[in-house]
């Protein structure tokens, strides 16, 4: 058995074996963002945005006021976009970022300019490509929001979704495929904040020398796959124990009154993750994003 804990590093920097971590952390992220059509360009600049945000926000000099120059500093974002972000209003973290992806645009585009319309005002079947560049095309359509990428990777890509389809040699719009799923926005809520609480607690115990925040985990290398679901289902249950446990235990304490310490939020969660190191995933663990 190996319980999870942090130690000596050995001797690599630790920054190394720091951007090690945060590489491997930012692959589900990443597959994520991909499968939901956010691009790098609208990533990186939520990126610089929340570097600017928590630089202002949580390394400031106690009776200094704190700069751009500083900030500026502390994250390698260009003094011009720090002013620029530290003055716009601060977003929510469950809110949209502004830029949208290529995907949403030219569907936006699609379902909105009239030369692409039936006259029911529906998003009309085109041509995958037009002899006369007067007449839309759906290549006309891709070239009409971003020449950087050629159609016909759009197409196989959008094919593979099932955002379109083929209809003889014209492409059909499936607008349903830009309609979230039931439940989306609440899983979303609890993709920020449940990964946020996650990683804010294991940051606090690499960063902080107060008392350590609980993080652990059991993890295993070369397990049959034949036991994995079972393994899986007895996790599910002894840990639905424990977060019925503690529950219970809040809502024995009431809301406690006049604390010196002020109110406070709490997350106490788990979570079972299984993937195949040399074969595929028995059919009962294999969801969506796994």
């Amino acid at each position: 058995m190996a319980v999870s804990a942090f130690s000596a590093p050995g001797s690599k920097p630790p920054i190394t074996v720091l951007v090690s971590a945060l590489r491997r952390l930012l692959r589900p992220v990443i597959r994520l963002a991909i499968h939901y059509g956010l691009t790098y360009p609208s990533l990186a600049e939520m990126l610089k945005s929340v570097y600017v945000e928590v630089a202002d926000r949580e390394f400031q000099i106690d009776g200094k006021p704190q700069t751009d120059s500083r900030v500026s500093m502390l994250t390698g974002v260009h003094r011009k976009d720090v002013k620029r972000l530290r003055s716009e209003s601060a977003v929510d973290m469950r809110e949209l970022p502004k830029s949208v992806s290529l995907g949403a645009q030219i569907a936006a585009v699609w379902s909105s300019r009239a030369e692409y319309l039936t006259p029911d005002g529906e998003p009309r079947p085109l041509a995958r490509l037009s002899a006369d560049e007067s007449q839309p095309s759906f290549d006309s359509l891709v070239r009409s929001v971003s020449r950087d990428i050629r159609s016909r990777v759009v197409l196989d890509e959008w094919l593979r979704l099932g955002v379109v389809s083929m209809d003889d040699d014209n492409v059909v719009l499936n607008r349903a495929a830009f309609v979230p799923a039931s439940g989306f926005e609440e899983k979303a809520f609890y993709l920020g904040q449940n990964l946020h609480d996650h990683a804010a607690a294991i940051a606090h115990n690499v960063v902080s020398e107060r008392s350590p925040m609980l993080e652990r985990c059991v993890h295993y290398d070369g397990v049959d796959g034949d036991a994995i679901t079972d393994l899986a289902n007895a996790a599910e249950a002894w840990g639905m124990r424990a977060l019925r446990a503690v529950n219970s235990k809040v809502l024995e304490g009431g809301d406690i009154q006049g604390s010196a310490l002020g109110k406070w939020r709490m997350n106490f969660g788990l979570y079972f993750y299984a993937e195949p190191m040399d074969a595929p995933q028995p059919e009962e663990l294999q969801r969506d994003g796994t």
